[in-house]
C-alpha cells in the first residue's frame, strides 16, 4: 500500500511539477533557535483558519440567509440534522480559539520585538489579520439571528450612527436600509462568507510571503540590537552558518501544537456544544440586555462603563487610535533592543493589556450592565410638540421617549425611518386606529400590547393625537349608529 501510494504521488508530481514550487517554502532556512515552542502560534492560527473555512462551507449548505428563515434553519441544523449541532459547535469553538491564538501570536511578536526592521510590513499585515479575524467573529455572531444578534447589531448601528457627518450613511450601508431586516442579514452573510474570508486568505498569503522573503526573526538576545545598516547582513550570515530548514525541524513543533489546538476545539465542541441561537429576534423586547460572545465581552463592559460625557468621543476615537498605535509601533520603534528583559515598558504594556481584558471580560460576564446606546431615541423630544400639553399628554411624550419609539419613527428632524414620521400622525389616524396600531401592530410595526400597560397606551395615544398642524385638526372616530329604540 505504501509503495502504491508513493507511485501515485509520483505520477501526480510528474504531471503537475509542484515540488519545485513548494520546496523553497517548505525548506526555507530559519535560525536554529526559532525552532521553538514560542514560534508555533502562527501555524496554529493558519490551521484554525482552514477549519473555519471547511466548517463554514458545510454550514452554508444548510443556512438560509433570510430574515424569515435564518433562525429556523439553525434550529433545524441543531436539533434535526445528523451531527448538525457538532458542526455548529466546531465552527463556534474554532472561531473562539482562532481569536485567542491570533491575539497570543501578536503578543508574542510584540514581546520579542519581531516587528522591527526589516519586518515592519509583516507586523502591519498581522494587525490587518487580527482586525479581519475579529470582524469574522462579529459577523458570525450576527448570522445566528437571535435576540443577542438582533440587538447587538442595533447597538453596533447606534455606535456607527454617532460618526460625525457620515453617521447616517454608514448605518444605511451596514443595514442595507433604515432598519435591521432581511437586507441586513444578506449583507452580513456576504461579508462573513465571501468578503472577509477572501480578505483573510489574501492577507495571510501576503503575511506568509513576507515571512519567506525577510525570514523568521531569531530569538531575542540581550545586547543584540537591530541596526538597519548591519542587521540584514548579520542575519544572512547567521543563516548560512547555523540555519536549519523549516521542515522537518521547526515544522514538528508547529504540527504538534496545531494538532493539540484542533483536538481542544473538537473536545470543546463535543463537551459544550454550540452557542445559541437564543430565541428568535423580537424588536418589541426593547429592554433586553444583549450580550456578545465571550471574546467581545470586554468591549461590552467597556462601553457600559464609559462616562456619558465622553461616551461618543471614546467610542469613535479609541478604535482608530488603537489601530493607529499598532500600525505605528514598527515605524516608530523599528530598531534597537529586542530582548524583553531590556524593554520593561513593552512587558508592562502586555501585562496591563491582559489584565484589563481579563477584568473587563469578567465584568461583562457577571454584571448586569448594558450599554446605554439608544440611537435616535436619545435625542430630546422637540420642545414645540410638548409646549402647553396636559399632564396626560406629557406622560405620553415620556412613554414615546422611554420606549424608544423614535428609533423607528421620525419626530421633528430626528428619528428612524422604519415607520412613518409622527409629525401629523393625528391627521392620518383616529384615536381608535392609533390604539389598535400600538396594541396589535401592522405593516413593519410589531405589536406592543404585551409591552405597554393600559395607562401607558392611553397616555401615548393622547400625546400622538396632539401631533397635527395648527391649521389642520386631528381626525376623529366616526360616531356609531344611533341606538335602536
Amino acid at each position: 500500500m505504501r509503495r502504491l501510494l508513493r507511485e501515485l504521488v509520483g505520477w501526480v508530481e510528474r504531471r503537475l511539477e509542484i515540488g519545485p514550487v513548494l520546496r523553497p517554502a517548505i525548506e526555507h532556512p530559519i535560525p536554529r533557535d526559532a525552532a521553538s515552542w514560542w514560534y508555533v502560534f502562527g501555524t496554529a492560527a493558519l490551521a484554525l483558519l482552514g477549519l473555519q473555512l471547511v466548517t463554514g462551507v458545510c454550514l452554508a449548505l444548510s443556512y438560509v440567509p433570510s430574515a424569515a428563515h435564518a433562525y429556523d434553519s439553525l434550529e433545524y441544523l441543531t436539533y434535526h440534522e445528523t451531527l448538525g449541532w457538532f458542526l455548529r459547535a466546531l465552527h463556534f469553538w474554532g472561531s473562539s480559539f482562532m481569536v485567542a491564538i491570533v491575539a497570543v501570536h501578536m503578543a508574542q511578536v510584540f514581546l520579542f520585538a519581531a516587528y522591527k526592521y526589516p519586518r515592519e510590513l509583516t507586523w502591519i499585515a498581522g494587525v490587518v489579520l487580527l482586525i479581519a479575524t475579529l470582524a469574522m467573529a462579529f459577523t458570525g455572531q450576527i448570522l445566528r439571528w437571535d435576540q443577542d444578534a438582533y440587538w447587538g447589531l442595533g447597538i453596533g448601528a447606534a455606535v456607527a450612527g454617532r460618526t460625525p457627518l457620515l453617521g447616517p450613511e454608514i448605518v444605511h450601508f451596514l443595514l442595507g436600509g433604515p432598519i435591521v431586516g432581511g437586507r441586513t442579514l444578506a449583507r452580513f452573510f456576504t461579508l462573513h462568507v465571501f468578503v472577509l474570508p477572501g480578505a483573510l486568505l489574501g492577507m495571510a498569503a501576503v503575511h506568509l510571503w513576507l515571512v519567506f522573503r525577510v525570514g523568521i526573526s531569531e530569538k531575542p538576545v540581550e545586547g543584540a540590537t537591530v541596526d538597519r545598516r548591519t542587521y540584514r547582513a548579520r542575519y544572512e550570515a547567521s543563516l548560512r552558518r547555523d540555519g536549519i530548514p523549516f521542515f522537518p525541524f521547526a515544522a514538528r513543533k508547529d504540527m504538534v501544537f496545531s494538532a493539540l489546538v484542533l483536538i481542544a476545539v473538537v473536545a470543546s465542541a463535543a463537551l459544550f456544544g454550540p452557542y445559541g441561537p437564543g430565541g428568535p429576534p423580537d424588536p418589541t423586547l426593547i429592554h433586553t440586555q444583549p450580550r456578545p460572545d465571550f471574546f467581545f465581552l470586554w468591549l461590552f463592559a467597556a462601553l457600559a462603563l464609559l462616562p456619558p460625557g465622553v461616551e461618543t468621543f471614546l467610542m469613535l476615537a479609541a478604535p482608530v487610535v488603537l489601530i493607529a498605535i499598532l500600525v505605528a509601533v514598527p515605524l516608530v520603534s523599528g530598531t534597537g533592543e529586542r530582548s524583553p528583559w531590556r524593554r520593561p515598558v513593552s512587558v508592562m504594556v502586555v501585562f496591563l493589556a491582559v489584565l484589563t481584558l481579563g477584568v473587563l471580560t469578567w465584568f461583562g460576564e457577571k454584571s448586569p450592565w448594558s450599554p446605554d446606546m439608544q440611537a435616535w431615541s436619545g435625542a430630546p423630544v422637540p420642545p414645540d410638540v410638548v409646549r402647553g400639553r396636559t399632564p396626560l399628554e406629557l406622560a405620553g411624550a415620556a412613554v414615546l421617549q422611554n420606549k424608544q419609539c423614535r428609533n423607528c419613527h421620525r419626530l421633528g428632524s430626528e428619528g428612524g425611518e422604519r415607520g412613518p414620521a409622527l409629525d401629523g400622525v393625528a391627521t392620518r389616524l383616529t384615536r381608535d386606529q392609533l390604539v389598535r396600531q400600538v396594541l396589535q401592530g401592522g405593516g413593519n410595526m410589531p405589536a406592543y400590547g404585551k409591552n405597554l400597560s393600559p395607562a401607558e397606551v392611553d397616555a401615548l395615544v393622547a400625546f400622538l393625537q396632539t401631533l397635527h398642524p395648527a391649521s389642520e385638526p386631528a381626525v376623529r372616530d366616526r360616531p356609531g349608529p344611533p341606538p335602536e329604540r
